[in-house]
């Protein structure tokens, strides 16, 4: 099960369902789950807990440290939960500090040259696509879907069902089921994603609903939410709005309006 050019150090724990490839490196602190196949020259280093069935095509670098210039070599902590997989040369960074670690959910999917940088909170049934790089401290929703080539900002959330459209690229929170277009641009839901998920017809019309009152009515947009929280009451609306009205760094606008100005968080809107 343990190719005999692998390199794995003696404090690292493996479980015996475990396979490894030719010359693969893993260091002490790296714990690998059940059923977990690690590819040819992959690399698995720093306080790495990793769960069952994942999987790690070749060239994979995993745990290493944080590209950050306030890192001074703590010990910090990468987890991943179960039945991921990271394709060929993704990179997954642990965190920058103890308080915090870097964190990768369950049924996720990392297309070649993907990045994941320090802090990242990532959840369930993700999809990082070629390219696409994901900065530190970004917190990205249950079955998101990122595009190729797209770029996230430090500290951007993603909300849940998300989608990026290839090569957008946003500074800015991305509320939930929608869809990112360009720069910090939103461009309505994502209906297909919406289907997929379960989410019923009627959810999806109060969706549709709720987002031309928040874009399309030419209000504030402080305006616009506040009144919006006591109309539309369905689960998956309430996720939205609780997300905007969280939101600290703005909000993605919708590029299909005149006014065509990005909505604020702030009081000043």
């Amino acid at each position: 099960m343990i190719h005999p050019t692998a390199i794995i150090h003696p404090n690292a724990r493996l479980d015996p369902s475990v396979q490894v490839g030719p010359y693969a490196v893993i260091d002490a602190g790296v714990q690998l789950g059940p059923e977990c196949v690690v590819g040819p020259y992959v690399y698995l280093t720093g306080q790495t807990t990793i769960g069952r069935g994942n999987r790690f095509f070749a060239g994979c670098v995993i745990g290493e440290a944080p590209q950050d210039l306030k890192y001074a070599n703590e010990p910090t902590r990468l987890r991943i939960g179960d039945f991921n997989v990271f394709r060929e040369h993704v990179t997954v960074h642990r965190s920058n500090k103890l308080s915090e670690d870097t964190v990768i959910g369950s049924h996720n999917f990392l297309m070649q040259h993907s990045h994941v940088a320090h802090n990242v909170c990532l959840g369930n049934h993700v999809i990082l696509a070629g390219g696409a790089l994901l900065a530190g401290h970004v917190t990205v929703g249950d079955r998101a879907f990122i595009s190729g080539n797209c770029l996230v900002h430090q500290f951007v959330r993603v909300g849940t069902l998300a989608l990026m459209q290839g090569g957008s690229a946003i500074s800015k929170d991305l509320l939930p089921y929608t869809v990112a277009h360009g720069y910090n641009g939103i461009c309505g839901l994502n209906t297909v994603g919406l289907r997929r998920a379960g989410i019923s017809a009627e959810e999806r019309l109060e969706l549709k609903q709720l987002y031309h009152a928040l874009f399309h009515q030419g209000r504030g947009f402080r305006q616009a939410l506040a009144e919006a929280a006591s109309r539309f009451t369905s689960a998956p609306a309430r996720t939205l709005l609780d997300f905007a009205a969280a939101a600290k760094r703005g909000l993605c606008f919708d590029t299909t309006t005149r006014r065509g100005k990005p909505p604020r968080a702030e009081p000043s809107d």
